[in-house]
């Protein structure tokens, strides 16, 4: 049973049936009411309530596609399923790697497994729209939270000390989609509250203008946050900011041309000696298990997106998207707390090797199911041929049942305090002056011998070596995409895998591939776009 926030996040959703619909995802939201709905309305504030309501609304909004789950998709044309921010994520940031690779045929999903996506892909206009989307909601939630909106509604003081967290909540939730947005689109619009609502064209902004929005947002909110692990579970603190600032520092050198891997160090050791964060001495596994809220895994996870089986509708997006899609072939979908499978996801032979053996590594970290599958994935459209994942379960970590089975109880932890250590370590190696090698191969073996992997030597703390264990450590959690990149092995011919540009032996592609286009349904709606290089 998890918190009540998480139940205004999900259930109360359903009740109240809020619902608005996307006009325009380069314009600033048009959030206001339609005829029968007065969501965002003036009205709709003066229910003291309706104040965390909203904020319901934009967490939420990470896990599934529309109220009531699936079902009232937020934005139109677009299903609640298919545009469950998370999923979208997973699938923007996973299949074009060499971590995943998915057997479905859907439009668009071929050309992403093989980085060949043009700006017609439905896939990447879905993830531009939910990110703009919630940057939508949050700027009108802070339209409407004003000083001089309060005063207007006559909110009590206490009331007004709650929102003004809430408000930085927002602002945080709106960067970490303006940091979605520039990483995977570079050169995007910026809009805030104090644009003007409804139909207008926002001017694009180069990705490293991007990057310098976001990055005073967050120093900014370390004024406003709640303190470091002060908060209600699934809602954000000072320190989910300062790891947002050390990720965007980390990949500075992508966003903007200029290296900021001492900045990168700095907030990492902030987080690792300062904040309510520490690292979880339970089994691997226990991370991504049905109780990872409450297990003790939950400790080192500073920002999750919360799931559970009973308050959240969303049979196809987030976390339910991910299990059952690793579900297939020989596989019993009871053995991983669900009603089935749907054949989709599995890891490419090139990410396997990375564990010394697959089928019977001491790693534990090396979650693979092989009976019936091969390693060599000749068909990619053929759910045996790739080794299955089994990763994220949705069974308790005592082994006994979750709430339900077609809905999973699974946190998907969106950042984690060994992401943390992985990143300080990685900054050192990069030349941070404030980095320790001695501290960092400590972390590293940290995380290593949680794993059961053994530990490693100063000798063997290199960059590649900490592109392998971030992809052994962090795998499907949403950055091999970014970290390929930032270590130049996503596009070209440097890293090889199955089925990268589209061949089955895999080849080199174009280095313009490091960004995706901007969708040609955006600039259809906003001309005054232009389209990325290559595209």
């Amino acid at each position: 049973m998890k918190i009540s926030f998480k139940y205004i996040s999900y259930f109360l959703l359903f009740i109240l049936g809020l619902n608005m619909t996307l006009t325009s995802c380069t314009s600033d939201l048009d959030v206001k009411p339609t005829d029968d709905d007065e969501f965002l309305s003036d009205d709709f504030f003066k229910d003291p309530a309706s104040y965390k309501q909203v904020m319901a609304k934009l967490y939420a909004g990470l896990y599934v596609g529309g109220n009531d789950g699936d079902a009232s998709p937020d934005i139109f044309g677009l299903g609640g399923d298919f545009s469950s921010y998370l999923r979208l994520l997973f699938v923007t940031q996973e299949f074009p790697t060499d971590e995943a690779i998915v057997a479905w045929s859907d439009d668009g999903l071929p050309a992403i497994n093989g980085q060949k996506w043009s700006p017609s892909n439905q896939f990447l206009y879905g993830i531009f729209s939910r990110a703009f989307y919630e940057i939508s909601i949050a700027n009108e939630f802070l339209r409407q939270t004003s000083e001089e909106k309060l005063a207007e509604r006559g909110v009590d003081a206490n009331l007004k000390a709650e929102i003004v967290k809430f408000r930085a909540e927002a602002r945080f939730l709106r960067a970490f989609s303006y940091v979605n947005l520039m990483d995977l689109f570079g050169n995007v619009p910026i809009t805030t509250e104090n644009d003007p609502v409804g139909f207008f064209y926002p001017e694009q902004k180069s990705r490293a203008q991007v990057f310098a929005f976001v990055e005073s947002e967050l120093k900014d909110l370390d004024n406003t946050l709640a303190a470091s692990g002060a908060n209600e579970y699934g809602r954000v603190d000072k320190t989910a900011a300062k790891f947002l600032l050390a990720q965007i520092y980390l990949n500075s050198k992508v966003y903007t041309g200029t290296e900021r891997n001492n900045d990168a160090a700095i907030a990492c050791n902030e987080i690792i000696t300062g904040s309510a964060y520490s690292f979880a001495d339970v089994p691997y596994r226990y991370l991504f298990a049905a109780d990872n809220d409450r297990n003790g895994a939950q400790r080192e996870v500073i920002f999750p997106i919360v799931g559970d089986g009973n308050a959240i509708r969303a049979i196809g997006g987030g976390m339910s998207f991910i299990i059952h899609a690793s579900i297939g072939g020989k596989m019993v979908g009871a053995d991983q707390g669900m009603d089935g499978g749907w054949s989709g996801t599995r890891a490419r032979p090139e990410f396997v090797k990375l564990f010394p053996d697959a089928t019977a590594t001491a790693d534990q970290r090396g979650t693979f199911y092989t009976n019936g599958q091969t390693l060599d994935i000749a068909d990619y459209g053929v759910f045996s041929n790739g080794y299955a994942v089994t990763k994220f379960t949705n069974i308790n970590s005592d082994g006994s049942a979750a709430q339900r089975n077609d809905v999973p109880d699974t946190d998907f932890p969106m950042y984690r305090l060994s992401d943390v250590y992985l990143m300080y370590a990685e900054a050192t190696l990069r030349g941070a002056a404030s980095g320790n090698v001695a501290t960092s191969l400590e972390y590293v073996n940290k995380i290593r011998l949680r794993a059961k992997a053994g530990v490693v030597t100063t000798s063997d703390l290199t960059l590649d070596f900490i592109l392998d264990e971030r992809g052994r450590e962090l795998f499907w959690e949403c950055h091999r995409r970014t970290d390929l990149i930032r270590f130049g092995k996503f596009t070209g011919g440097s890293k090889i895998w199955q089925w990268k540009g589209g061949v089955k032996n895999g080849s080199g592609t174009e280095e313009f591939r490091n960004l995706m286009p901007i969708p040609s349904k955006t600039i259809q709606a906003n001309p005054t776009l232009k389209q990325n290089p290559g595209y």
